[in-house]
């Protein structure tokens, strides 16, 4: 699977774990020089607070498109040191 914005695969891995229809890719997969900080946090009763972070491609900024749970509760441990992708991040195969 890849995920691609703005022309540029983000993270790619043949591993990744499919929850409530988002492939979450391992962290060691994603690309860091495309992300960039960001503050926001949204939580989820059986997943835990989930944290984001901004892609910044070729002068564009997508604001909190890549979340994780750095802490997730352990119903859903499976995505643990895993990343998602929000609206117009491409997951393909």
């Amino acid at each position: 699977m890849k995920a691609i914005w703005q022309g540029v695969t983000i993270a790619e891995s043949e591993d990744t774990v499919v929850v409530e229809g988002n492939h979450y890719f391992p962290e060691s997969s994603l690309r860091k020089e495309y992300t960039t900080f960001s503050n926001h946090r949204t939580g989820c009763a059986w997943k835990g607070q989930a944290h984001y972070m901004s892609l910044f491609v070729n002068g564009e900024m997508g604001a909190d498109l890549v979340w994780f749970y750095p802490e997730p509760t352990e119903a859903a441990s499976e995505i643990k040191g895993r990343v998602a992708f929000g609206r117009g991040v491409q997951v393909v195969d």
